[in-house]
């Protein structure tokens, strides 16, 4: 991939968007992971205003000080970026408390995770309110089109995706070239949503590599017969997830990166 070369891409593609849009800047959601911190370090190089939002919800304590240091080394480098944090713990804890009381579930759990992911959504929406601004997503190809790993009007719910036409590793690829701090490019990929620990390749079932690759093979026209032993299993785990995707497509403009820039 032609790093720099994609990188102006997506700036330019973003200034320009604001700018026809006629909004000020750009609101994004800063949670510790690779795929905010890319993003928001290239809303930042547009020069435009871009708030940085921590919104903590029983955070674990790891990925409070990784969005902090990143959010401390864009304000340092440009001017242009703010930040505020938003402790939404005792909202969550409210909502949970109004809702009917139900038995611990697999279900329960999931329900309350999809609710954090619409509670962080609609505070990114209110601060895009006051200062027009344009929410910025974070959903890299693999989640946004591939497995659909993100949450319907939670954090699939955003005003522009820039990264959504890179898989993960080009998004590291990215993060590399833009200087993102180390705790961030080696910390496991996470969607902080459950309040512990567990990855993303422990709720998929496989690492974004092997989604990555079965992604591809799917778009060569490869079948589950095709393959064998791991191989078979993680094909298998993408079309399943794919194929239970295909009702969450939200139709949100993505910066397409031009097919010679990737090669």
């Amino acid at each position: 991939m032609q790093t720099e070369k994609v990188a102006d891409h997506i700036i330019n593609w973003l200034k320009d968007y604001a700018t026809k849009a006629n909004m000020n800047g750009f609101v994004i959601g800063v949670s510790g992971g690779i795929d905010s911190a890319v993003t928001s370090t290239l809303c930042a190089k547009t020069g435009m205003p871009t708030l940085c939002l921590e919104m903590p919800i029983h955070q674990h304590k790891s990925q409070i000080s990784r969005a902090r240091k990143h959010i401390e080394e864009l304000s340092h480098n440009f001017a242009n970026v703010s930040s505020l944090e938003v402790n939404l713990t005792p909202v969550f804890e409210e909502f949970r408390k109004v809702m009917p009381q139900h038995r611990e579930t697999t279900s329960l759990d999931l329900a309350l995770a999809n609710s954090r992911a619409r509670l962080r959504m609609t505070t990114l929406y209110y601060f895009a309110g006051l200062h027009k601004y344009l929410v910025s997503g974070t959903g890299n190809k693999v989640e946004d089109f591939g497995v659909g790993f993100y949450t319907k009007y939670g954090d699939g719910g955003v005003d522009l995706s820039p990264i959504a036409d890179l898989v993960k590793s080009e998004v590291y690829a990215l993060g590399e070239y833009l200087n993102i701090i180390d705790e961030i490019m080696k910390a496991p990929p996470t969607d902080g949503l459950f309040g512990d620990s567990r990855s993303d390749e422990d709720q998929l079932g496989a690492s974004y590599d092997e989604l990555e690759w079965a992604m591809q093979m799917a778009e060569d026209g490869k079948r589950a017969e095709d393959f064998e032993g791991r191989q078979r299993e993680i094909f298998e785990i993408y079309h399943r997830l794919n194929s239970s995707n295909r009702h969450k497509m939200l139709p949100i403009p993505v910066c397409e990166i031009p097919v010679h820039l990737k090669k």
